[in-house]
């Protein structure tokens, strides 16, 4: 059984718009004999993870062992729950909170099983894994990430049922009423030993791409406005009750940047601003960015004060600390200092309460992704994805070309030709030659998107596929190449290159960004300007993910709620093999003044 949240007796949370807290304050003749004694402190630390994505354990479920990368980083909250419990015997547990900043239920297999294969929304169905390990490693709230969203409104509700602390988003509002729809805010008592308790708020706010990420799951349900007007609204709200810390748990990166461009008049990146334009937050916990920033400072224009901000490494691999100390000042506790850092998950064991609160789900999980479903004629790996035509990418497109054919069969557009988007989510996947499980096919695909079919012109599609090619860096002819250092310019990730499959075309790197795609034909001859096609593409990207152009206002022709990476396993096994040779095909190519690089 999940352990016990916490003593009543250590702190009581109240959740929820318009609940204030009573808070015992001295006489006036012991504060004056307070003053006498010496100004009293206090001091307490939050502790803040993000962008857990479905990871408990130090495993990945896509190779089937233990989670390791390049820097040795490790995953999953038993470790971060062993950081915890040091920490809580460190400090004191009554001097903790223990907070998240969303993206919890989206990202493993483990996650994925507990939310198509064995629903928590069935009649008697299982806790959640995650709502499991956070009840007995006693988070105290956690805002809502971009991902709560994808498996719909009904399986996020049923997870916020199992959760014994809230999930938070100010700023993810009922569409008909305009009211929150979550609560915007966890008020936490921390008992002093100076008589008057520490009333520390905590704001959730959600990023507003939700809007557009997961269009087809809250359209018309919830709407989502900009973190920095729900901020004004709300921390002046938590003061007045009586706040002496406020805290802002953010699913929303520091940059003050944006994937969708203009498309929504919000801003995705929005912590930062937050920060700088909403006077009275001490300390926010960032997250959506994937990013590790220990400590950051940023200077409120109204009041000059400086708010520290702080963002853990994804998926568990940092836990973050804000310390906090407080001095009693004419009758209430104000902030002298504050500052943070994290700690590395992989200096610690897992916690071995959580690893056996979860070990049947783990082996039920790890036995459903070693199903074979298939074989493979030959190996096809991602590794050099990212700036070659592989064949594993070429599979991706193939599947969902021929998906698209097979749903428009029989309608006005059964004629056109259908072209394919796909991008490389992840430079370790591998199909092995021989059998194929289910994790072979799925290490793919890791997000749950879900495909559409859109309408698009050859001269969209050519403005699309400049577009991608900003994702090379500029590199002169006769200038070395090393792959490593070739991708991901200005930042763009992985995800936002996108390889079009049914045209050929080129890439030439040593042309400036806007100028670089060349050649683009169809069936061997010069690409039309308006030539008409049907273009396979996932809802993120279709619904303005990455600000690509054209295609989030092309004409919708179909789409499907199954995830892309279930219509792939499905395939496969109708199929029952894989013959690269039956797909495969260089269509793309980089070039420098017509010399192919490669």
């Amino acid at each position: 059984m999940p352990l016990n949240r916490r003593k009543f007796l250590e702190k009581s949370a109240v959740t929820g718009a318009g609940v204030a807290l009573a808070g015992a304050v001295s006489a006036p003749g012991a504060q004056a004999a307070e003053a006498k004694r010496g100004a009293k402190r206090y001091a307490f630390t939050v502790l803040g993870t993000t962008d857990l994505h479905g990871n408990v354990f130090n495993w990945d479920y896509f190779t089937d062992k233990e989670f390791d990368d390049k820097d040795h980083n490790d995953v999953g909250l038993a470790k971060v729950s062993t950081l915890v419990n040091r920490v809580r015997e460190e400090k004191g547990r009554r001097n903790t909170l223990l907070i998240d900043a969303g993206d919890t239920i989206q990202g493993t297999q483990l996650s994925y099983y507990y939310a198509k294969v064995d629903p928590i929304t069935a009649v008697g169905g299982p806790v959640h894994p995650m709502a499991q390990a956070m009840n007995a490693m006693g988070y105290d709230a956690a805002a809502l990430g971009n991902h709560e969203f994808n498996y719909g409104i009904p399986v996020l509700r049923k997870f916020e049922q199992q959760c014994r602390f809230p999930l938070l988003g100010a700023n993810a509002l009922d569409a008909k009423t305009l009211r929150p729809a979550f609560a915007p805010y966890s008020m936490h008592r921390l008992r002093t030993p100076h008589g008057r308790d520490v009333k520390v708020a905590v704001l959730g706010l959600t990023n507003p791409g939700i809007a557009i990420w997961d269009k087809a799951n809250v359209q018309g349900k919830m709407t989502f406005p900009g973190l920095e007007e729900q901020a004004a609204k709300w921390v002046p709200k938590l003061r007045s009750m009586g706040a002496d810390v406020v805290i802002v748990s953010a699913h929303s990166g520091s940059s003050g940047t944006s994937s969708y461009g203009d498309q929504l008049p919000y801003i995705e990146n929005a912590a930062g601003l937050v920060a700088e334009q909403v006077p009275g937050i001490d300390a926010i916990l960032v997250g959506h960015a994937h990013t590790e920033i220990p400590e950051y400072f940023v200077t409120n224009k109204k009041t000059g004060k400086q708010v520290v901000l702080s963002e853990p490494l994804k998926w568990g691999q940092r836990l973050t600390l804000f310390d906090f100390e407080l001095v009693w000042e004419k009758g209430c506790w104000k902030v002298e200092k504050v500052g943070a850092k994290v700690l590395n998950s992989n200096t610690v064991e897992e916690d071995p309460e959580i690893t056996k609160l979860l070990g049947d789900e783990h082996e039920k999980v790890v036995a459903y992704v070693n199903q074979v479903i298939g074989t493979n004629a030959a190996e096809m790996t991602s590794v050099e994805a990212p700036y070659k035509d592989v064949p594993i990418i070429d599979l991706i497109n193939h599947i969902q070309a021929d998906t698209v054919k097979q749903a428009l069969a029989g309608t006005e557009h059964a004629a056109l030709p259908v072209l394919s988007q796909a991008a490389c989510f992840s430079r370790s996947a591998r199909i092995p030659a021989g059998q194929v499980t289910i994790r072979d096919v799925a290490g793919l695909y890791v997000f749950e998107n879900t495909l559409e079919a859109r309408l698009m012109t050859g001269a969209q599609m050519k403005a699309y596929l400049e577009y991608s090619a900003n994702y090379f860096v500029q590199t002169a002819p006769g200038a070395a190449v090393d792959p490593a250092k070739l991708t991901n310019a200005n930042g763009t990730p992985d995800y936002n290159y996108d390889v079009v499959s049914g045209l050929s075309y080129e890439i030439d790197i040593a042309k400036p960004a806007g100028s670089r795609v060349t050649n683009v034909r169809f069936e061997g001859q010069p690409l039309a300007d308006d030539a008409q096609f049907v273009f396979a593409v996932n809802n993120y990207r279709a619904n303005g993910g990455g600000n690509f152009p054209h295609v989030a206002a092309a004409r919708l022709l179909w789409s499907n709620s199954d995830e892309i990476r279930n219509t792939m396993i499905a395939w496969v096994k109708a199929k029952g093999s894989i013959d690269p040779t039956a797909f495969a095909a260089v269509d793309w190519k980089l070039t420098r003044e017509g010399t192919p690089v490669f």
